[in-house]
């Protein structure tokens, strides 16, 4: 998912899928400002899907259509925007589709709405009806939250704030190991430098990666998705330079001298593992995922993902060994910590995902 990479300095292109340009060219620092803009009480319904499309999804890929009716909002997945080689059975993106009905959800509530969630047809209908107004600083941090792929400070977190954390991490069917003893997050750090090895000696991994890499603002804002260099605290490039130099600077060598030094510089590692290996508790995993990261920002903390681990097969299975799962399936890992704030990704405008009941 939620598995935005690093490597965002340099990529080859504008993606392998096609996708709409925005009708009128704006600046960067515009489209940023029209993303993550205080949500508002009205349009309605405009602006509970932007508030869920603010939420985290694998490689920023936005793999998500709403439908729109007076009493409910339906997410359903968007299979043209998967990504088969890192997310083969689709895991990321239905954990991606709980994550924007987490959002959508706070965002409902904070205008008056009680809700209803229901699971049909690989879809998710939030069920919108009149009720008390319930504004949360979860709801508050929607417009906040990045994913900051950057050394955090080190610092442990409160005794209090790490019982935030766990309670907003709470969702039925799913479970949280929270790791903040340093040897252990050294030990996850093994794991994630043996998943972004694996990964990176996968040409179709590195090709699939490479075609949501938007390694220029002119390209960021011409699709307002995939993975912005400047994101990730790198120089932007235009693409034929990209094309040049990307053998010699993005080297699994390097990436993974980053990805430790970033995992051990973090106070604490999440995990998250469904208790049943289906859709329904992916869609679960992602919401506790998007509510911890939401309470993390809240408490002014950064988040990043870490996914390898969970991304190649074979490992997945030795790191839910290592944690004693047994069965089950970890999901997702976010490490989290102090850090510092980062140049935003961007979304498409709710219009481009917004579609009307037949």
């Amino acid at each position: 998912m939620l598995n935005r990479r690093d490597v965002l300095t340099l990529g080859l292109g504008a993606g392998c899928l096609s996708r709409p340009a925005l009708a009128a060219p704006v600046r960067y620092d515009q489209a940023v400002r029209e993303t993550w803009a205080p949500l508002q009480a009205s349009p309605r319904e405009r602006e509970l899907v932007r508030a869920a499309t603010l939420a985290a999804n694998s490689h920023n890929t936005q793999p998500w259509i709403f439908t729109t009716a007076a009493n409910a909002i339906t997410i359903a997945p968007d299979f043209g925007r998967r990504c088969p080689a890192v997310d083969p059975d689709d895991h990321h993106l239905f954990a991606s589709l709980g994550c924007a009905a987490e959002n959508l959800v706070l965002a409902a509530e904070a205008v008056g709405l009680a809700t209803t969630t229901g699971f049909a047809d690989d879809s998710v209908t939030i069920g919108l009806e009149p009720g008390p107004s319930a504004r949360s600083s979860l709801y508050d941090a929607i417009t906040v939250r990045q994913c900051t792929r950057a050394p955090f400070d080190g610092r442990p977190v409160s005794t209090e704030a790490m019982r935030l954390l766990e309670s907003a991490g709470r969702e039925s069917g799913v479970g949280l190991i929270l790791l903040t003893d340093k040897a252990k997050i050294a030990e996850v750090a093994d794991y994630v430098v043996q998943g972004n090895t694996a990964q990176m000696h996968d040409a179709a991994f590195m090709a699939e990666l490479k075609s949501w890499l938007r390694f220029s603002e002119m390209d960021a804002v011409a699709t307002r998705d995939g993975l912005f260099a400047r994101a990730s605290g790198n120089p932007t490039m235009p693409s034929w330079l990209a094309r040049a130099v990307l053998p010699l600077v993005f080297t699994a060598d390097g990436e993974n001298r980053k990805y430790r030094d970033h995992i051990e510089s973090s106070a604490g590692i999440a995990v998250f593992a469904s208790d049943t290996n289906d859709k329904l508790h992916w869609m679960a995993a992602g919401r506790a995922c998007q509510r911890f990261a939401l309470q993390a920002t809240a408490l002014g903390l950064k988040v990043a993902f870490v996914n390898q681990p969970v991304e190649v097969p074979a490992l997945r299975r030795q790191f839910a060994a290592y944690l004693g799962l047994g069965e089950r399936r970890p999901d997702l890992v976010l490490r989290f910590g102090a850090g510092p704030d980062l140049p935003r990704s961007l979304r498409r405008p709710p219009e481009q995902v917004m579609r009307k009941p037949q």
